[in-house]
């Protein structure tokens, strides 16, 4: 059973297990879009992670015990800070309370993160206070993963850089050096299955693609892959981002929209350095990044292209 499934990662999460035989069960609110969920044999069941009490009896109405659940649901911006910690802390209490309730515990329970965690934004926060939720609850049978910025066909905030050097222009903020590390979409779902298929029962796992980037590496593949020749790049020191941010934040709650740029997303892009150890993940799981980022660039730009969006 896959939580977010209606999501950028949640759907490729899907389609891989799918393609690698699995009995293969999508949750989703009864809200969720099925856009990327058109994958034959893929089946539904409808989960109210907000609703503890509807929540036990979903699961146990879907009737179906399942060995692995991979819980790819949570919030990357919200209203509000305390909406952080509810979707992705208490949402996913409710969860495992309500597996453990059902006596439906699988014997793999895999948590997606993030390598924000690490780096103390409230987002990050909230994810790192669920992985210690999880590690005292469950203990044995909980795989974490870390992943770094994912990338790929589907999703929409990468999305808005390759959109603006379309239209020749790209920004970016901070003067000192910055090094990143990115992990295309299907480097972090072929990690999963590498430790569900290993039977891999305990650990944390940074997923990058082995690579570290100057910030404006990104940038410049998109350009490549776009064909475009000239391209106005603006560098704005790290205060006009921090107001930007603030602006668009205080927009989003006129509107009632949870805006992409907000405080919370200002201390992760003011962040220097996003490098990490992903030795476990090859030495534990024996996975090997496939898609070092030109490689995975071409494919999300391509891809970008035949879906016309842009």
């Amino acid at each position: 059973m896959i939580t977010g499934a209606s999501g950028f990662i949640g759907s490729f999460l899907c389609e891989e297990s799918l393609q690698r035989g699995f009995s293969t069960w999508a949750a989703l609110r009864a809200t969720s879009s099925k856009r990327w969920l058109k994958y034959e044999g893929l089946q539904f069941v409808e989960l109210n992670l907000t609703n503890p009490s509807a929540l036990q009896q979903q699961l146990i109405d879907c009737g179906v015990r399942f060995d692995v659940v991979i819980h790819a649901a949570g919030a990357t911006k919200c209203l509000k800070a305390e909406d952080f910690d509810f979707h992705n802390y208490q949402c996913t209490r409710n969860l495992v309370e309500a597996l453990m309730a059902a006596d439906m515990m699988p014997r793999q329970f895999i948590y997606l993160s993030s390598l924000s965690a690490t780096y103390g934004s409230i987002y990050g926060e909230s994810k790192l206070k669920t992985e210690a939720w999880l590690q005292q609850t469950i203990g044995e049978g909980l795989v974490i993963f870390r992943p770094t910025g994912v990338y790929g066909p589907r999703e929409k905030d990468y999305f808005m850089m390759a959109k603006s050097i379309k239209q020749h222009v790209d920004f970016s903020v901070g003067f000192q050096p910055q090094i990143l590390t990115f992990v295309y979409v299907k480097d972090l779902t072929g990690a999963i299955f590498a430790a569900i298929e290993k039977g891999v029962t305990s650990g944390i796992f940074n997923v990058t693609d082995g690579g570290d980037y100057p910030s404006e590496r990104f940038a410049e593949l998109i350009q490549q892959e776009l064909d475009i020749r000239h391209v106005l790049h603006i560098k704005a020191p790290l205060w006009v981002l921090k107001v930007i941010s603030i602006v668009s934040e205080e927009f989003g709650k006129m509107t009632g929209k949870p805006s992409t740029l907000n405080r919370d997303k200002y201390k992760m892009m003011a962040q220097r350095d996003w490098r990490c150890d992903i030795r476990p993940m090859i030495e534990v799981l024996g996975y090997h990044p496939q898609w070092q980022l030109p490689r995975g660039v071409k494919e999300t730009i391509a891809w970008y292209k035949k879906e016309n969006w842009i």
